[in-house]
């Protein structure tokens, strides 16, 4: 049992720092996406095989009823925090700028990035990383925490302090809806819903790369 708690130990640094470190300083910014599907898919191939792991939780529809008026309720007040920020912190003009701007690839960014970035990211940093290391935290709350910490360490890919400061505060907030549904389909719309926010709102300049990038590409 130690050993394997100590090889787990060791595959979820290198997973979890090692690899966004060695992606932040070699890979460029167009890699990102494809890098962060093939390992979801690894990740999936793994959960699919352990016999041990609940299927039901990569999807789990069920439990948008139960938590669904709590995730809005806290997206309302979450949104409305961001929006002020932009309004007050950002450079004037910075509020609504991509959908004034560039409104084809605004539309595109809305349909890929919760299919490409965001159920790809929640099945890493919550289903796999629940499961596959849940003997080296326990708790539910080491959980979470580790969850959140290593959801933020992955957007140094960034750059840039306010990328990783919103992932870490929202990744407390998705570890926890995980934590409470089991259900990969209702974090991943929250997950989805911020986001989306995030790009809609003005503060897409902080995570620029990647899904945007593509929409690019698709609109010509």
């Amino acid at each position: 049992m130690r050993r394997l708690i100590a090889r787990r130990a060791v595959e979820f640094v290198l997973l979890f720092f090692g690899l966004p470190l060695v992606c932040a300083l070699l890979f460029p910014p167009f890699m990102i996406i494809p890098l962060l599907l093939v390992v979801a898919v690894v990740c999936l191939v793994v959960l699919v095989r352990d016999g041990d792991f609940p299927r039901r939780r990569l999807w789990n529809a069920a439990a948008i009823r139960k938590d669904a008026a709590r995730v809005l309720l806290i997206f309302v007040l979450g949104g409305a925090g961001m929006t002020a920020a932009v309004l007050l912190f950002e450079p004037p003009g910075s509020f609504l700028r991509f959908v004034r701007r560039a409104p084809r690839i605004w539309a595109v960014v809305m349909v890929l990035y919760p299919l490409l970035s965001v159920y790809p990211q929640e099945l890493i940093f919550r289903a796999f990383l629940f499961h596959r290391y849940r003997a080296l935290f326990p708790r539910a709350w080491q959980m979470v925490a580790a969850s959140a910490v290593c959801f933020a360490f992955a957007h140094i890919v960034f750059w840039n302090w306010v990328a990783v400061l919103l992932c870490l505060l929202g990744g407390v907030l998705f570890a926890w809806t995980y934590q409470r549904t089991k259900s990969l389909l209702m974090v991943g719309i929250e997950h989805a819903l911020y986001g989306c926010l995030i790009f809609t709102v003005g503060l897409g300049s902080y995570f620029f790369h990647g899904t945007m990038e593509m929409a690019q590409r698709l609109t010509g």
